[in-house]
């Protein structure tokens, strides 16, 4: 893929659109981000096919339908999204089902644009997988972009990008070229975000979280996810639960969780956000420094959905260090919900 920084970089979407060899392009974004969407568009000019603004987080399955079916109407040969996981998942959706490539202009911090993972949510549970077809062909990073991103978004999209690379350190498909592009996604995303918050116009503030949501991205997309990732898409397509809030919530619990069991990772993280005693801790006052939920009680999660969750997490569990039981996950879960600091 072809990944370009820069503030004002769109003004180059119309030659990477030409670049790719695509004629006809199909604007994708949430209602939230329709304003953009609408400047994309014009900046397309007579390559846009239309735009669609119905985007949602865990991309549910009828939305999905409707934009693949829009994109087959319209002619388009190809996709823009523009925004955050909602948008470019809708795009990768339209990629899996047709083949479409996407061009992806993140507008936060979550990294999806540098992943080949796919979700859908249908019925109350979400899918995912993998598959290179998704992986978008040609991403813009472009700063000026994100200015308009509140910093309570800012803070919590942020965090959902640190969950990558922490994950990612421990992977059981880790190298050490990954490790090193956690560790430095994990620095440069703690040190960035208290800037955003304390000013959202600070530009390089915003383009240094760029920087490391890219990396972070990077690192979910070369590894295989574990528990924590595990956690919030159960937790997303069970509950409808806010995507970037949830793992902001559930990433230090997380942690505490499997950091008995991964001394290495535990080092370079200690070493990535400047020395801490113990990751998951400072991980939890970050959050907390940014303003960001702190338990999934605020996000309108009810303490009986705990159960549930539990039951979903442990039927299938993903790749894990520490064994994934129902007990350990209940006084997990117990923890984020009330938002008492991590515990292993």
């Amino acid at each position: 893929m072809r990944v370009t920084f820069g503030a004002g970089v769109l003004r180059k979407l119309t030659d990477e659109v030409a670049a790719l060899g695509l004629r006809r392009v199909l604007v994708l974004c949430s209602p939230e981000q329709e304003d953009t969407g609408r400047l994309v568009t014009d900046t397309l000019g007579d390559r846009s096919a239309g735009l669609l603004a119905e985007a949602r987080m865990h991309v549910p399955i009828e939305i999905a339908h409707r934009a693949q079916r829009l994109a087959a109407r319209s002619g388009a040969d190809g996709c823009v999204a523009v925004g955050g996981g909602s948008a470019i998942g809708l795009g990768k959706a339209i990629a899996l089902e047709h083949g479409l490539p996407v061009v992806a202009i993140p507008t936060t911090y979550a990294g999806s644009e540098m992943t080949p993972v796919w979700g859908l949510t249908e019925n109350g549970q979400k899918r995912t997988g993998r598959d290179q077809r998704v992986l978008p062909r040609s991403v813009l990073y472009d700063p000026e972009l994100t200015l308009s991103l509140p910093t309570a978004l800012s803070a919590v999209s942020g965090m959902n990008a640190l969950a990558h690379a922490v994950e990612g350190l421990y992977a059981p498909d880790a190298t050490p070229i990954v490790s090193l592009m956690a560790e430095e996604g994990v620095r440069a995303l703690a040190s960035a975000l208290p800037g955003v918050v304390r000013d959202g116009t600070d530009v390089e503030a915003r383009a240094n979280a760029l920087y490391g949501a890219w990396l972070c991205g990077a690192v979910l997309g070369a590894t295989t996810m574990s528990l924590h990732h595990k956690l919030c898409h159960t937790l997303g397509g069970t509950l409808d639960l806010p995507h970037a809030q949830t793992h902001t919530v559930v990433l230090p619990h997380a942690l505490a969780y499997n950091q008995p069991a991964v001394p290495q990772a535990l080092s370079t993280l200690s070493r990535a956000l400047g020395g801490v005693a113990d990751p998951a801790r400072a991980l939890w006052e970050l959050a907390g420094r940014l303003g960001a939920p702190r338990s999934l009680r605020e996000l309108g999660m009810a303490e009986a959905d705990i159960p549930r969750v539990v039951d979903f997490a442990v039927s299938n569990p993903y790749a894990n260090p520490r064994d994934v039981t129902a007990d350990g996950i209940r006084g997990l879960l117990q923890q984020a919900w009330v938002g008492d600091p991590p515990q292993g």
